[in-house]
C-alpha cells in the first residue's frame, strides 16, 4: 500500500478519536411498515413518519409499537432484496438503531394513523421498539 494511504488511514483514526470501531447497532424486526405522508386540507406534505406496526393475533389486526419522524432522506425505509425485507435506520445517542420488516405499506393520509391507532391499543398498552 502506498504510503499516502497509509497517512489518509492514520489521519481518519486520529480525527475518530483513535477509535476504528463502528457505533454499535441495535436491531429489531416488525411485522410490517408504514411510510406516511400527512397532508394537510389542500394535499400538501406536512410531515413524514415511519410507523412500526406488529400483528395481534388475538385481535386479528396491526397494532403500533412505535413511530419516528422522517428527519432526512437517509432515515426512510429501504428495500432489500437479498433477504427480501425493508430497512430503516437512524442514529440515536451514538447508537444506530435498524428495524426490518418483511412488508411495507406507503400512505398518504389527513388523519395520523399512529393516533388512529391508539384507540385500539393505548401507547402505554404497546411493546416498546427498543428498550431504554
Amino acid at each position: 500500500m502506498p504510503f499516502s494511504s497509509w497517512v489518509s488511514i492514520l489521519t481518519l483514526v486520529m480525527a475518530s478519536g483513535g477509535s476504528t470501531e463502528s457505533p454499535s447497532v441495535l436491531r429489531q424486526r416488525v411485522d410490517m411498515m408504514e411510510l406516511n405522508h400527512f397532508v394537510d386540507e389542500n394535499g400538501r406534505e406536512v410531515f413524514q413518519q415511519v410507523i412500526f406496526y406488529d400483528w395481534s393475533k388475538r385481535d386479528r389486526q396491526f397494532h403500533v409499537r412505535a413511530w419516528r419522524l422522517i428527519k432526512s432522506d437517509q432515515q426512510l425505509p429501504v428495500r432489500s432484496w437479498d433477504p427480501p425485507m425493508y430497512q430503516c435506520e437512524w442514529s440515536d445517542s451514538g447508537l444506530v438503531k435498524q428495524v426490518t420488516a418483511p412488508s411495507m405499506r406507503e400512505t398518504w393520509t389527513q388523519e395520523d394513523p399512529e393516533r388512529k391507532n391508539r384507540r385500539i391499543l393505548s401507547e402505554d398498552r404497546r411493546i416498546p421498539l427498543f428498550s431504554d
